[in-house]
């Protein structure tokens, strides 16, 4: 398991736009992806459970990784996230 924390530095988190392009990067990741944002969990490969989290710029996420080459795609998420625009 590999988790990171990352601070949402789009204009307007993670809403519409920015979270469809989370989901459709995380897809390509066989194995399991989670958001949290205060103690709520989401699966990071739905969209709905994405947005119910209601992540606004400038909120810390972690992120939490399980699979083959975990640590690798952690890193990749947290660099896609950080450079998310709208």
């Amino acid at each position: 398991m590999a988790e990171r924390n990352v601070v949402i530095k789009n204009e307007t988190g993670l809403h519409a736009r920015p979270a469809a392009s989370l989901v459709q990067f995380v897809k390509n990741y066989p194995g399991d992806v989670k958001i949290i944002k205060e103690g709520k969990e989401a699966n990071a490969k739905s969209i709905f459970n994405v947005m119910s989290l209601g992540i606004a710029k400038g909120t810390e996420i972690t992120l939490v990784v399980e699979g083959e080459d975990e640590d690798k795609f952690a890193d990749e998420l947290v660099d896609f996230i950080e450079n998310l625009s709208e």
